[in-house]
């Protein structure tokens, strides 16, 4: 990700004419390392982020809301002290640091004059600090005098620029080019010298001054400049034809003057990251045009944190749906135990009556009775004693333990039946998180785990109405086609399909519940065959070859009273056996 001093210069020009002369509303802290602007502006209002994440730092206009904490940290009061009701005079970078500095003509009862927010840039030492005639009013990341950095971040130190790296600046073509001809030199050593040019026509020596080794020389010796800028840059500078000693004017030229093209690189349908200017087309790579640099930053970043935050909300579902799933198994393991041990009840029960029947041949001290089994058709068998006990007693000690051993039977048929229905249960709600593509696909089922206390309950917080997740929605031949995100989902779906309607399920495993909307007319085999692919592709045999998938109208499915979310039973039904498709091409949400 190119968050470096090449494209902060460019994204200080955009902002400074997005935001100069706007007035600051509203400040709010969403979390830990970020704070939110609301903007007044000729334009309308406008939304400023200024992140601090070593993965995320940023600052840019974007439209996506997130809900401020409930109590707002004392960085984000300071601001609201200082900031609210302020101009902007304008938005500039630091010379060519990592650095934004923000002026804010401020005009309220607490303060006036100018005050400058710096928003250092900078991975993990990534910070906001608020200024007033350069010294520290206060900082998001406060830091003291024993820091490793050496600066002193906190109210009433001066604030001074973050030490110099021992790196060239991008714009000293000097400078630049003496480390250049050491590298060239570095990397053309052990090939034989040519005429002309210093061995243009050597391969592996060109491919080294317009590939990663460039790209790495450039990133550890210019200031400010990112690997993946520097690689395309290099790129840039072959494509172009740039003779290898030229480079560093090509490269000073390229930072100060390249015009700004900003766009997207995706790869797999994901966002993996912007550019200021179009870089060399890559295999299995697209470029999608941005209208802005700041919009290209925005999507970037909020592809990537949305990313990030399915994966860690579908990793922590999984986690606890799995713990319960494994005390469910375990709960199971004991309770077949038990009853395999409590299979001998009708067997003691047997033993007890062959002794009393028997009482006559018995004598205490006897270590065993040896009786004819009428049960097994006048089998002999072998009785063990209590010798210790009296013939009878012998008796009752086998009554005891046959009636203990159907109480206990008893008991645990229906806990078992209770484990093996949650069992399935959270074995289902499993599968449709590992199904689950996106965010909404889990909002559901977070609810879900939260009714059934698996989650803890979020704070109280002024809900807006929430509207339901839509169904994943199919067109093909003409047949709309549903299917659910969750059990939650299912449960709506199957409710909201008409009588003459067809609903699919794979037979043995979890999966999407799915419904073609016939609208009175006879389904195509096609339609179904495409119906039944997508129901195993959102299935537990996602990656099987050949799964049943059960097929019926919708009015032979029923859900039972007080049945979990996501069950039905279903009869007059038949199946299908399909390998998993995606559909994409036909798939409309």
């Amino acid at each position: 990700m190119p968050q470096d001093s090449f494209h902060i210069r460019r994204l200080a020009e955009e902002l400074n004419r997005i935001l100069c002369g706007g007035k600051v509303n509203r400040v709010s802290q969403p979390n830990k390392d970020e704070i939110t602007l609301i903007i007044y502006t000729e334009k309308g209002v406008l939304k400023l982020v200024l992140n601090t994440n070593a993965s995320f730092a940023r600052v840019c206009v974007q439209n996506e809301e997130t809900p401020p904490l409930l109590v707002p940290p004392p960085f984000c009061m300071l601001l609201r002290k200082h900031l609210s009701g302020a101009q902007i005079l304008s938005v500039k970078q630091v010379e060519n640091e990592r650095i934004l500095a923000l002026t804010f003509l401020c005009f309220n009862d607490f303060s006036g004059g100018e005050k400058v927010l710096y928003a250092e840039l900078m991975g993990k030492y990534s910070n906001l600090i608020l200024t007033e005639n350069g010294v520290i009013c206060g900082a998001l990341k406060s830091a003291a005098l024993e820091n490793s950095s050496g600066r002193a971040l906190f109210a009433g130190a001066k604030y001074g620029l973050p030490a110099p790296q021992e790196k060239v600046s991008p714009v000293d073509k000097e400078a630049v080019f003496e480390k250049w001809r050491t590298f060239l030199q570095t990397i053309a050593a052990p090939l034989p010298e040519n005429e002309g040019s210093i061995v243009k026509n050597n391969y592996a020596f060109l491919n080294a001054v317009y590939g990663e080794e460039a790209a790495r020389f450039l990133f550890l010796n210019v200031a400010g400049i990112a690997a993946s800028t520097a690689l395309h840059i290099a790129r840039k500078a072959k494509q172009r034809g740039v003779l290898p000693e030229n480079f560093p004017d090509f490269f000073v030229g390229f930072f100060k003057n390249e015009p700004v093209v900003p766009c997207l690189i995706e790869e797999n349908g994901q966002i993996t990251d912007f550019f200021a200017f179009l870089p060399c087309n890559e295999e299995n790579v697209v470029i999608k045009p941005a209208h802005s640099l700041n919009e290209a930053e925005a999507v970037y970043y909020v592809s990537r944190s949305e990313n990030r935050a399915f994966n860690e909300k579908k990793a922590r579902l999984s986690a606890v749906t799995g713990a319960k799933i494994k005390k469910n198994e375990k709960n199971l393991a004991d309770i077949y135990r038990r009853l395999q041990e409590a299979e001998n009840a009708e067997a003691n029960r047997v033993k007890g009556e062959l002794i009393t029947a028997n009482l006559y041949k018995i004598q205490k001290g006897d270590a065993f009775l040896t009786a004819e089994n009428w049960y097994e058709g006048g089998k002999e068998e072998k009785i063990l004693l209590d010798k210790t006990l009296s013939p009878a007693r012998n008796a009752q000690k086998y009554f005891k333990t046959y009636a203990k051993e159907k109480r206990t039977k008893a008991a645990l048929l229906p806990r078992r039946e209770e484990e093996e229905r949650e069992l399935s249960y959270f074995r289902s709600v499993l599968s449709s998180i590992q199904s689950a593509e996106n965010a909404d696909d889990l909002k559901e089922t977070e609810e879900e785990l939260r009714v059934l206390n698996l989650l803890p309950q979020e704070k109280a917080r002024k809900k807006k109405a929430e509207v339901a997740v839509p169904f994943r929605k199919y067109v093909i031949e003409g047949f709309s086609v549903l299917a659910g995100r969750n059990n939650v989902s299912n449960d709506r779906l199957t409710h909201s399909l008409g009588a003459d309607d067809i609903w699919l399920h794979t037979q043995k495993y979890h999966s999407a519940h799915v419904g073609i909307l016939t609208e009175g007319k006879a389904v195509p085999q096609n339609v179904l065959l495409a119906a039944a692919e997508i129901c195993a592709y959102f299935s537990e045999a996602k990656n099987g070859e050949k799964i049943a998938v059960d097929y019926a109208q919708k009015k032979y499915v029923k859900k039972p009273k007080k049945a979990a979310p996501g069950f039905v039973v279903y009869t007059d039904y038949k199946t299908l056996y399909v390998a998993p498709a995606a559909h994409e091409s036909e798939r409309n949400a």
